[in-house]
């Protein structure tokens, strides 16, 4: 498990990642013609839900975002900054898209460990992982009214459990943090931008759904 002198970096990386996933769940609501308050709540809830989510399953209350102010502020302004200049953000969607990619691998990783922390075992640890990193993405596409995006065939859902998976399985064998860390973050993080670069997709159904 992660050592005292890593928890600043792993903040700052959480909160990057909690950022970019505001941005994210913001552009929605703008891309809808929704209002300041609608960005706000989708860009929250994109960039905590996956945390809320995960710490109340595993009995981590109150969720992490309620006790630290940073985790409430970020999303905020990530909000505000969208809502605010949605032509400029819209223009950089692919650094966006980007830095989703890069939020993904964090938190799949610091969800497992946290699992694990809370005395999990290798599955369900690897699940909470991927929750964290998917689990406010899903939540804001329900609020909008679509279906959420993992179940369109993209490759989201599945680097992430990679990811959480390698990290449970190193921290077992009492490897460094920074290797555990590292080696769950590259996995999902390659995975996912691979999947952008060449358009891998999951498998959906051929022909007429006739059911």
């Amino acid at each position: 498990m992660p050592e005292p002198e890593f928890a600043t970096p792993l903040v700052v990386l959480d909160l990057t990642g909690i950022f970019f996933f505001a941005v994210a769940g913001a552009l929605v609501a703008v891309r809808k013609h929704l209002d300041l308050f609608a960005a706000l709540v989708l860009g929250g809830i994109t960039g905590l839900g996956g945390g809320f989510i995960r710490d109340v399953l595993i009995g981590a209350t109150p969720p992490a975002a309620l006790t630290d102010w940073r985790y409430l502020l970020v999303p905020v302004l990530a909000g505000l900054l969208t809502f605010a200049f949605h032509p400029a953000v819209s223009r950089l969607e692919r650094v966006v898209t980007l830095f989703d990619a890069f939020g993904l691998a964090v938190f799949c990783v610091t969800g497992a460990l946290k699992a694990v922390e809370f005395g999990l075992g290798p599955v369900p640890a690897a699940l909470m992982g991927m929750v964290t990193g998917i689990g406010g993405g899903m939540i804001r596409d329900v609020l909008v009214g679509s279906v959420p995006v993992i179940f369109e065939g993209v490759l989201y859902a599945t680097p992430a459990l990679a990811g959480a998976a390698v990290t449970v399985l190193l921290d077992r064998a009492d490897l460094p943090f920074l290797v555990v860390a590292a080696a769950g973050f590259s996995t999902c993080l390659t995975w996912r931008l691979l999947a952008l670069v060449r358009g891998w997709r999951a498998p959906l159904p051929k022909g007429p759904a006739n059911v």
